[in-house]
């Protein structure tokens, strides 16, 4: 791995700490402002919709002009966001933050599309894994910082993140250069965004089906990250610091599994069979957490579901980089970052419709409802592997 990569990867880093000292919060701070548990879903899936509509502008834009500039723009976004988040004295004010740092937000797969542009074929899947540990040390350092941060208030958290984004964006303006060696033919129609594509994503060869599986992965994985979080205070009994305190054990393994889990699985088994392994070890997970009321019991299956959880997302990511032509990996990573947002405000509302506060079993439902459908996918991926396995 060159220098290169690993600027991008302690960009990735101090990106995702803007990202995971927001997580263990926003339920609550969305309760501060009066929301019930809907209302606060609709919170979680603004941030979401707005970035299904920015990530493959934005993707598309760095295939034409670099990932640089379009890096820097999303960043700047989100030190602007959080900014306003921290000091909203109202709901509408908060809803607008997270709406502008969703649409400033498409720096994952702009910061993907760098990586591809700087690794080998062959040490991509390796490349993928250690980006994804370093957002996943993201998940142990950003939950710390977050615990501080709350002892002041839930909304310095933001101004923090806020901080935090801010030191990326100088990162990437100082010390990270331009990648794209070819660019993109420039649209003759300015307005040629890339925005037909979330149409015609799904039926790109050897692409489409991963963008699908992903898009189903997006949509569970957020139904539980937001149910969760009510099950764990409501069911549980516990409070924001042990949350906290939960989020940073998941990304301690994450970042075990990412590094030296990865490498050692890689040397078994193909990029394939590891996304099996991680689909059914989080199928299973989700549906054995609510099953038992106790949070030894639930802290025990959650271990079982960070290590494994976090093979998912590197390997889809490494399939689609993979299978994509290296002039398109800017768009191709857009469109997928663009139909993980979309899935991930689906999530959230549909675990939000299905629990009653009045009610703190429903709290469960959504995680057997996630569970179940996980399987689903998992049967998906395996019976259509042969459509995306050949660039292997």
């Amino acid at each position: 791995m060159n220098r290169i990569f690993w600027i991008t990867a302690l960009i990735a880093f101090i990106n995702s700490l803007s990202f995971t000292i927001l997580i263990p919060i926003i339920y609550l701070y969305g309760k501060q402002f009066g929301l019930n548990d809907f209302q606060t879903s609709l919170l979680f899936s603004t941030y979401s919709i707005a970035q299904f509509f920015a990530t493959p502008v934005i993707g598309k834009l760095s295939d034409r002009f670099g990932r640089k500039p379009l890096l820097i723009i999303s960043l700047a976004g989100t030190v602007i966001a959080n900014t306003i988040a921290g000091t909203a004295t109202t709901a509408t004010l908060l809803f607008f933050a997270r709406f502008l740092d969703g649409i400033t937000g498409g720096n994952a797969s702009v910061a993907q599309a760098v990586i591809s542009d700087v690794t080998s074929q062959k040490n991509r899947a390796q490349a993928f894994g250690i980006y994804g540990a370093a957002m996943g040390l993201g998940f142990i350092v950003g939950p710390v910082m977050s615990l501080v941060a709350q002892q002041i208030s839930l909304g310095t958290a933001f101004l923090v993140s806020g901080a935090v984004a801010m030191i990326a964006m100088l990162m990437t303006i100082f010390l990270l250069p331009e990648t794209l060696q070819n660019k993109s033919p420039k649209a003759t129609n300015i307005f040629d965004l890339g925005l037909e594509n979330l149409i015609k994503g799904f039926a790109m060869p050897g692409i489409g089906i991963l963008l699908f599986i992903n898009f189903c992965t997006g949509t569970t994985f957020t139904m539980f990250t937001y149910a969760f979080q009510p099950y764990f205070i409501q069911v549980l009994h516990q409070n924001n610091k042990s949350l906290t305190l939960l989020f940073l054990v998941f990304g301690t393994l994450g970042v075990i599994m990412q590094t030296w889990g990865v490498s050692v699985l890689s040397r078994k088994f193909n990029v394939v069979k590891i996304l099996f392994l991680g689909l059914f070890v989080r199928s299973l997970s989700f549906l054995l957490m609510p099953v038992w009321p106790s949070i030894n019991y639930f802290i025990v299956v959650s271990i079982l579901f960070a290590l494994f959880n976090a093979l998912v997302q590197p390997m889809i990511s490494t399939l689609i980089s993979l299978n994509a032509r290296p002039q398109d990996q800017g768009t191709v990573l857009g469109l997928n970052a663009s139909y993980l947002s979309i899935s991930n405000g689906i999530g959230p509302v549909i675990a939000g419709m299905i629990v009653h506060q009045s009610q703190p079993i429903t709290y469960g439902y959504p995680l057997y409802l996630a569970g179940g459908l996980t399987f689903l996918v998992l049967t998906l991926a395996i019976g259509t592997r042969k459509r995306y396995s050949t660039a292997i």
